[in-house]
């Protein structure tokens, strides 16, 4: 990992797992609803990534400075205003994803991709860890061409530095539509803390992520 670190340092500027799936149980039948886009042109983008259990990956990017709202749900499959019950099936085509709501002038595109990278194992391909399904898949969704730009540049670059010792499967598809997903998944690590999976899992990945990202957390 300080390879990685050290490339993104040049360029711009895995742990244990459980599985996310059993601890997951959807009490409420609602369908998700799907999430209209709110970015403004002048002060705030959105990247949309997946990288396995999107509790997780919520966490971490929610302590960045710059980013404005995480938002929990799915992207990139076939079937409209999808539940998290049927997601989980793996028959819907759709990653569990964050669309993540930023400030470009306080945090770039390529800062968040250096996060990305570090939220999760992106050389295992329809799983992390334990998770094991498509709906887990390494994806970034891009939602113009200078993002689609760095994310292939960034993956090329990793794959060649070595960063991991096998390469990155990371998907880079355009982003089409976002379904946020039920309520009780958002902002699900603040508000369940003390939860055993929240303690054994999302925690020390928090406390690493907070390590290597020191610089850019929110004060």
């Amino acid at each position: 990992m300080k390879k990685l670190i050290l490339l993104f340092s040049i360029l711009s500027f895995s742990t244990g797992f459980t599985s996310c799936a059993q601890k997951k149980t959807d009490n409420s039948e609602n369908k998700s609803k799907q999430q209209p886009l709110t970015k403004s042109a002048t002060t705030m983008d959105t990247a949309t990534f997946g990288a396995g259990c999107f509790w997780c990956v919520e966490a971490q990017f929610q302590l960045l400075d710059g980013v404005m709202s995480v938002t929990s749900g799915f992207s990139g499959g076939t079937v409209k205003n999808p539940a998290y019950r049927e997601v989980c099936n793996g028959t819907t085509g759709h990653a569990e994803v964050c669309n993540i709501a930023y400030d470009p002038s306080k945090i770039t595109y390529d800062e968040l991709l250096a996060a990305f990278w570090k939220t999760h194992d992106p050389t295992q391909l329809n799983r992390q860890g334990n998770d094991e399904g498509t709906q887990y898949r390494s994806v970034i969704f891009y939602h113009n061409e200078k993002q689609k730009e760095l994310a292939e540049k960034y993956k090329k670059e990793l794959n060649e530095s070595k960063a991991w010792p096998k390469p990155i499967v990371t998907e880079i598809s355009p982003f089409t539509v976002f379904y946020k997903a039920e309520d009780y998944h958002q902002n699900y690590f603040n508000a369940n803390g003390d939860a055993p999976y929240c303690h054994y899992v999302i925690q020390p990945k928090v406390e690493e992520f907070r390590k290597v990202f020191k610089a850019k957390l929110k004060h």
